[in-house]
């Protein structure tokens, strides 16, 4: 084992390099989970050997905390670019279309599988805090839909965007069986937020 001067003196990767390290382990936690990737897992997949990987990443829960943000940073950037390109209420349907059929590492959303997993601590709160972001996110377009008259007006755009980060969980989870259309699953659900728009 490295001791701490020593780390200190290993070179650390250059911000490309890092955030391309930082991908690759977003992708094996996403698929292996937080329990099942070890640190050899870890140092394996990004070819680091273990005083390395300390002096660049620290831990192997900062680096997963690292993973998270990058996972929800890419997943808000998607997001945005959907509601530029289709507008608010487009935007969320496209998102719905382009979950059901992305080769991703793995379907489920990584940050509900870190909750299902992680122990009790920083990494939960990391999560719970995202998933409470990309939330509010799914508001702000609701709102928005709302007010360009795609929603009707009874209509509280906060309760939409909780079920409909649900019906989102839901489909990632779903897609993983071998049996389920997720394309048609994911037409439904766009139906529905076009439903939005009749009055009560």
């Amino acid at each position: 084992m490295f001791d701490q001067v020593e780390v200190n003196r290993l070179p650390r990767p250059a911000r490309h390099d890092r955030e391309m390290l930082v991908a690759t382990a977003r992708d094996l936690f996403w698929r292996q989970g937080w329990a099942g990737t070890s640190l050899k897992d870890l140092e394996q997949a990004l070819d680091m050997r273990p005083g390395s990987f300390y002096a660049a990443f620290g831990s192997k829960d900062r680096l997963y905390a690292l993973a998270l943000d990058r996972y929800t940073a890419d997943g808000a950037a998607r997001l945005e670019e959907l509601r530029a390109r289709h507008g608010p209420l487009g935007g969320l349907k496209a998102h719905l279309h382009a979950l059901a059929s992305d080769p991703a590492p793995a379907r489920a959303c990584m940050l509900v599988k870190t909750l299902l997993e992680a122990p009790e601590g920083p990494l939960l709160d990391h999560a719970a805090a995202a998933l409470t972001a990309m939330e509010a996110r799914f508001e702000a377009l609701f709102r928005a839909a709302q007010e360009a008259g795609e929603i009707a007006p009874h209509h509280d755009p906060a309760r939409l965007a909780r079920r409909h980060q649900s019906d989102v969980t839901g489909l990632r989870a779903t897609v993983e069986r071998p049996d389920i259309d997720g394309p048609a699953l994911a037409a439904e659900m766009a139906a529905g937020l076009d439903a939005l728009a009749e009055p009560s």
